[in-house]
């Protein structure tokens, strides 16, 4: 049964959003090469760690992300059950794969596939 296995925080200053964070919780934030995005560390014991991406005009404030055998499988199965496949399977090298997909009432979330080895 797929699980959540992570959640990215949209910021539109993800300066202030990590200080917010890291004061408010402790959360420690780390930016991944180039890109907008950071890896959040939440810290030990049970949980999940995050993400935060820079706000899309429009897009939603979090995503919750769900580990699934097959990426492909799930966004057929998105687009059978009356949801839309919004971001088509894309490769993350090294980690796997993942699309983003909106539920029939609008909520977005993600499935990722992870490399087996």
């Amino acid at each position: 049964m797929p699980r959540v296995i992570r959640y990215e925080i949209a910021a539109d200053d993800p300066d202030m959003m990590a200080q917010f964070y890291g004061g408010l919780f402790g959360w420690e934030f780390q930016k991944v090469g180039d890109q907008d995005y950071w890896v959040i560390n939440s810290g030990e014991g049970p949980g999940i760690d995050g993400a935060m991406i820079r706000r899309i005009e429009g897009g939603p404030g979090v995503i919750n992300t769900l580990d699934v055998p097959s990426v492909d499988d799930f966004c057929q199965g998105v687009a059978e059950m009356g949801g839309q496949v919004l971001l088509a399977k894309t490769a993350i090298p090294g980690v796997g794969f993942f699309a983003y997909c909106q539920d029939p009432e609008g909520n977005t979330f993600g499935v990722m596939e992870l490399n087996a080895g």
